[in-house]
């Protein structure tokens, strides 16, 4: 079981939500990670929103002319997102697990984009296993980018994987380190608490 369902007992869907909503509606910015996305791949790029959730990420991409699909474990994360763009494919899935060609989905993505902490919220012991399948849903050449706190003040959980397991992780699956950032602003990356990292395969 993943930690995220241990934290949230996978019925989050709606108040996650509601959250970024409420910080749309106050004049912050809730698009730092599509905006990320979109310096480093052209519209029409093919994107695999692996963690999706409510769909916030995936939905502005394809608002800004990608083609997309999400995954996500978690279903009442999808219910929202299904709700909210149902016009979207959207697939629940455990990353560990995922087979994009079981799905209907050619596995030759220009980018996988995985935010919102979720390397740090998949089941114990997953990681390298949901690092080999997104590699193999990418085309050679392809961007890997992820984003997720390393410590108690940017995580709901106790951390379980530093950025040297990440990297370590990346390599065995045949990525390769381009760059490292502290936010989706791209500040350049001080050893602080959050990272975004960019591999290719």
């Amino acid at each position: 079981m993943s930690r995220w369902n241990d934290l949230t007992g996978g019925t989050s869907g709606e108040d996650y939500a509601a959250r970024f909503a409420a910080l749309a509606r106050s004049g912050k910015d809730v698009h730092g990670e599509a905006r990320f996305c979109a310096a480093l791949v052209p519209p029409g790029a093919r994107v695999l929103d692996a963690g999706c959730g409510t769909g916030r990420v995936m939905i502005r991409l394809a608002e800004l002319g990608y083609d997309c699909v999400g995954v996500d474990l978690d279903a009442s994360m999808l219910a929202v997102a299904r709700r909210e763009a149902p016009e979207l494919p959207w697939y629940q899935a455990d990353l560990a697990d995922l087979d994009p060609r079981a799905l209907g989905v050619a596995a030759d993505f220009d980018l996988v984009v995985v935010a919102g902490n979720v390397f740090q919220l998949v089941a114990e012991g997953t990681v390298a296993a949901a690092l080999e399948r997104l590699t193999a849903a990418l085309r050679p050449g392809g961007l890997l980018v992820s984003g997720f706190g390393l410590d108690a003040d940017h995580l709901p959980v106790p951390p379980s994987l530093t950025l040297r397991q990440y990297d370590d992780h990346c390599g065995a699956a045949g990525l390769t380190l381009v760059d490292r950032f502290a936010t989706w602003d791209a500040d350049p990356y001080d050893g602080g608490g959050y990272a975004v990292s960019v591999h290719h395969r």
